[in-house]
């Protein structure tokens, strides 16, 4: 029972401290300690340089590459004005009122296209800081805007989603991608509309309380104000205006080019060149050994990026000023998102390392264990909290009893894609509590504080989420798989 309470406390310590402002670099190690305290069978300075750091070196030994080519993809989307033309773009098809359902849709379209989230909120959040900045919402808007067209509905609910979520029911359950297609898109629908109400609710709170985005607005001179003016008025939008007074800005098909190269050439290298590999030579101890499955994932995203960043520098070589200063810049920005996100992943580690956790692992497990849909909806959410891990969570849970699942499906009629599409979405929710390794690093990318923006990523992507969960179970079980 003393681990238990270790835990617990480690935990909600974890949370409040990380909600007050305090850096996870510091609190990750420290409470993952304190959580051993508790265990008196487990030794300190171990579970500290065996389990902690090993988890964390190798987090950033894997990842690394992801956060710095997406630090430096968003940088020269921000320093070669590509940002500022894409934002001019959106709002002219879209218009103002449409803000945050455009960077909503620019992030789904990222992630669904199998962009890793946090490169997405590197290569997004410049586009989103120009956009808000233009038409004047609150800067803290800007996580959770990103938060729901990345870590929801195009994460878990959506069909044929490349994202890790649903890849993992997959051999246990011996389903495909494409599980229960209807209730996916109906979970996905849920969450969109919840996210987006909410975020428009409180868009236009802001503007009654007079509140801006809450810097300097002068980004790029009066023919953008004068371009925005009539928009105010509900008039038309003069791209070619903009096009003409801000030559030093790229035309709208340069600035989307390196975006598109970004979803393509992952699809190309993840589906076509990859898989057509001999990669005999990775069953070598010098590489792993390791299978060819377990890498085109990251192989995949490391070249598309390069290749887009390249891109992305040669068609607007003359357009940034201080190549070397932007690419020093943008380097350094993935230095702390990657290290506050691995000092998680050590936390989770310790705890899940830990005798007591497996007490807690037991008794989730056993919730309503005549429902296999309610039970594993539970245990795979309250795990991604414990854990601050989506894919943690469900690895947990499925590798502990999902065979069982997958027997007490059988006998209650219902089918393993429907337990599939049920386990992808019931990981996220509780998994973007405050010590979330992506939450982290997306607010550290947008520079702002929980107590500033986690209240409303609270609301899209925990809140929301569970809310389609609930629809999808209850629908699940009345009307099956569809």
């Amino acid at each position: 029972m003393i681990g238990i309470t270790g835990i617990l406390v480690a935990l909600l310590l974890l949370i409040y401290l990380a909600y007050r402002g305090f850096s996870v670099l510091l609190l990750a190690p420290l409470l993952a300690l304190l959580a051993v305290l508790f265990s008196p069978d487990t030794p300190i300075l171990a579970s500290y340089t065996q389990v902690f750091m090993k988890s964390l070196g190798g987090f950033v030994m894997l990842y690394f590459p992801l956060f710095l080519l997406g630090a430096l993809f968003g940088k020269l989307m921000e320093a070669s004005g590509a940002a500022n033309t894409i934002a001019q773009w959106i709002v002219g098809r879209l218009g103002p009122g449409n803000a945050i359902l455009a960077i909503v849709l620019a992030c789904a379209v990222l992630t669904y296209g199998g962009v890793s989230l946090f490169v997405v909120a590197f290569a997004v959040y410049p586009i989103a800081a120009a956009l808000f900045r233009r038409v004047d919402l609150p800067k803290r808007l800007i996580p959770a805007t990103i938060a729901l067209g990345a870590f929801t509905f195009t994460m878990t609910a959506l069909p044929g989603t490349p994202a890790i979520q649903n890849a993992i029911p997959m051999p246990f359950f011996k389903t495909t991608p494409f599980a229960a297609p209807g209730l996916g898109i109906t979970a996905g629908i849920i969450m969109l509309a919840v996210g987006i109400v909410w975020l428009r609710w409180r868009a236009a709170g802001a503007a009654r309380g007079g509140e801006g985005y809450g810097e300097a607005q002068s980004e790029t001179g009066p023919a953008l104000d004068k371009a925005l003016r009539p928009m105010a008025l509900g008039e038309g939008y003069d791209l070619m205006e903009i096009g003409a007074e801000n030559a030093g800005q790229p035309g709208i098909i340069v600035a989307l080019l390196p975006i598109v190269l970004v979803v393509a050439l992952n699809y190309v290298f993840s589906a076509i060149v990859f898989p057509a590999l001999d990669a005999a030579y990775l069953m070598q101890p010098k590489y792993g050994p390791a299978a060819l499955e377990q890498l085109i994932g990251v192989w995949s995203i490391i070249c598309a990026l390069f290749l887009s960043s390249l891109a992305s520098l040669t068609l607007n070589f003359r357009r940034i000023a201080d190549i070397r200063g932007e690419l020093d810049d943008g380097a350094s920005a993935s230095v702390l998102p990657i290290f506050n996100t691995a000092s998680l992943v050590g936390f989770g580690a310790v705890i899940a390392s830990l005798s007591a956790f497996g007490l807690i692992r037991d008794a989730v497990l056993e919730i309503a264990p005549g429902n296999p849909l309610i039970s594993l909806s539970i245990a795979v959410n309250i795990l991604a909290g414990i854990t601050g891990s989506a894919s943690g969570g469900m690895s947990i849970a499925l590798q502990t009893l999902g065979a069982n699942y997958l027997e007490l499906a059988r006998t209650a009629n219902i089918s393993p894609e429907l337990l599939h599409r049920v386990t992808a979405i019931a990981t996220g929710g509780l998994d973007a509590l405050p010590h979330n390794g992506a939450v982290i690093t997306l607010l550290s990318i947008c520079k702002l504080s929980h107590r500033e923006a986690y209240p409303d990523i609270l609301v899209v992507a925990v809140i929301g989420p569970i809310a389609a969960l609930v629809a999808v179970v209850a629908l699940g079980t009345w009307l099956g798989s569809f």
